[in-house]
C-alpha cells in the first residue's frame, strides 16, 4: 500500500488485528522483559528494606535523609552501578547530563562524542570556546564529534583520530535523537566500551540514557559503561515522578558529580527531597510495567505504519532498545497532521491544537504533541518533530498500550482523509 493514498474509508479493525498478528511475538517478547525487570525492581526494593519510614519528607539541607540515601541505593542496585544519584533538584536529561560531564570535566579535557551529533539541547551545553555562556567550551573543555559511519555504525577509525592524550570522556547517546539512525542496544554499548577502553583505558565512558531505562533486561553500567544519567519524567519515574533525573556508575565518578550538582565538600549528603520521595519510590517500581506499555505501542505503531506504506525506525520486528518510535512522512503536513492526531489522544489537554514553534535549545521550529499529567513527562504518550526535511515524527511513550492504539488510529484516519482530499 502507498502511502500517497491510503484506502477510504479506513477498515480499522482489520488494520488493527493484521498488525497485532504480524507483530504478537515481539509483543510478547516485551511482556517477557517487562517480568524479568519487575523483578529486578522488586528485588532492589526488598534488598534495601524499602519502608514506609522512608517516604518521610525533609526540609532545609535534608541531612540524615534516609529515604533520599535508601532511594539512592536502590537505583544502584537495579542499574549494575556502584552508586547513584537520585534528585529532583535535577530538572531534566538535559541537565542531568550537563551535570555528569561539568563533573568529569577539567579545563583543557577533551570530551568526544563518538556517536555523532548529541540531541539538539546538548549543543548549547558544548558551546563555543569564550561564549560566555558558563558552556563546557567557555570553560576551556574540547569537544569532538565523530559522525557515524553511512550505514550507522560507529567510526572506529574516527575515534582513534579524535582521542588524544587529554581525552578524559567518551560520550555515547543510547536513543536516536532527532536522527534516522538505530539506537544502540546495550549489547552494542557493550562492545562500544571494550573498544573505547582499548584505545584509552583510563577515560570514562558516559552513556545519554534517556529513553532507554527498562526496554532491555541490561541497563549500560551492567555492561562496563562507567557512567550514565538521564531524566525522572521518562522512563524510570513511572509516570509518577513530578521532576528530577538521575546519575549512576562508579561510585568515585558519581561524587565528583554530586560535588557539581551541590558544592565541594557537600555532594549528596544533603538535599531536601521536598516531598517527592514517595512518588520517586512508587515511580520507579512501576517503571517497568509502564515502559513496557510505551514499548509494545510502539512496536504496534510501526506495523501499522508499516501496513500502510510509510518506513519506520525500528522497525516493527527490530529490538527495541528505547522507547522512540520514528515515521518518516516525507511530507510536512502530514508531520503536522500526525502530531496533532497524537494530541487529540491525550487525556489532558486533548482539544488544545499543537502547532510549530521556536523552542529554547533547538535548531528548527518544532511541534510537540504533549497532553501530559507530568509536564514534559516523556514516559506519556507524545510525540515532536523538528520541522525539516524529511519530516520524521518521533513518538514515544504510552502509560497505557490502549491509549497508543487510539492514538495510531487517529492519526490513521487523519492520514487518510488528507490523501484522500489531494486525490
Amino acid at each position: 500500500m502507498s502511502a500517497d493514498k491510503i484506502p477510504f474509508p479506513i477498515d480499522w479493525d482489520k488494520l488493527a488485528e493484521t498488525a497485532e498478528a504480524k507483530a504478537a511475538e515481539r509483543l510478547k517478547e516485551a511482556d517477557r522483559v517487562a517480568e524479568r525487570n519487575q523483578w529486578k525492581v522488586i528485588r532492589a526494593f526488598q534488598k534495601h528494606k524499602v519502608s514506609e519510614t522512608h517516604f518521610a519528607d525533609s526540609t532545609g539541607y535534608g541531612y540524615n535523609d534516609r529515604g533520599r540515601e535508601t532511594l539512592d541505593a536502590v537505583f544502584a542496585d537495579i542499574f549494575g552501578a556502584e552508586a547513584a544519584l537520585v534528585r529532583p533538584h535535577i530538572v531534566s536529561g538535559t541537565h542531568a547530563i550537563a551535570v555528569a560531564l561539568f563533573g568529569l570535566l577539567r579545563p583543557g579535557d577533551e570530551l568526544v562524542f563518538v556517536a555523532g551529533s548529541p540531541y539538539d539541547t546538548l549543543h548549547s551545553v558544548i558551546g563555543r570556546p569564550g561564549d560566555g555562556t558558563g558552556s563546557l567550551a567557555d570553560w576551556g573543555v574540547i569537544s569532538r564529534i565523530v559522525p557515524l559511519l553511512s550505514d550507522g555504525r560507529i567510526d572506529w577509525a574516527g575515534v582513534k583520530a579524535a582521542a588524544g592524550e587529554r581525552t578524559k570522556v567518551f560520550a555515547i547517546q543510547r536513543s536516536r535523537g532527532y536522527s534516522w539512525r538505530p539506537s544502540f542496544t546495550v549489547d552494542e554499548i557493550e562492545e562500544m566500551t571494550r573498544r573505547l577502553k582499548e584505545i584509552k583505558p583510563d577515560a570514562v565512558v558516559f552513556v545519554d540514557n534517556c529513553y532507554g531505562e527498562f526496554v532491555e533486561e541490561r541497563e549500560p553500567p551492567e555492561a562496563g559503561a562507567d557512567l550514565v544519567a538521564g531524566s525522572l519524567i521518562k522512563n524510570p519515574g513511572g509516570g509518577l515522578a513530578p521532576t528530577g533525573g538521575y546519575i549512576a556508575g562508579r561510585r568515585e565518578l558519581v561524587e565528583r558529580v554530586a560535588a557539581r550538582l551541590t558544592a565541594p565538600g557537600i555532594g549528596a549528603e544533603i538535599g531536601a527531597m521536598l516531598g517527592t520521595t514517595r512518588a520517586l519510590f512508587q515511580g520507579l517500581f512501576l517503571a517497568p510495567l509502564l515502559v513496557n506499555q510505551a514499548v509494545k505501542g510502539s512496536i504496534f505503531a510501526a506495523a501499522v505504519f508499516e501496513e500502510l506504506g510509510y518506513e519506520t525506525r525500528p522497525a516493527w520486528h527490530e529490538k527495541r532498545t528505547d522507547l522512540i518510535q520514528a515515521i518518516r512522512f516525507r511530507s510536512r503536513d502530514r508531520l503536522i497532521a500526525f502530531v496533532q492526531a497524537v494530541q487529540r489522544a491525550a487525556a489532558v489537554d486533548a482539544h488544545v491544537v499543537p502547532e510549530p514553534a521556536e523552542m529554547p535549545g533547538y535548531d528548527d521550529p518544532v511541534i510537540m504533541a504533549a497532553g501530559t499529567f507530568i509536564q514534559g513527562g516523556s514516559l506519556e504518550l507524545s510525540a515532536d518533530a523538528p520541522l525539516r526535511e524529511p519530516y520524521i515524527a518521533y513518538m514515544q511513550g504510552g502509560l497505557a498500550y490502549a491509549q497508543v492504539k487510539l492514538a495510531v488510529r487517529l492519526a490513521v484516519e487523519a492520514l487518510t482523509r488528507m490523501s484522500n482530499s489531494l486525490t
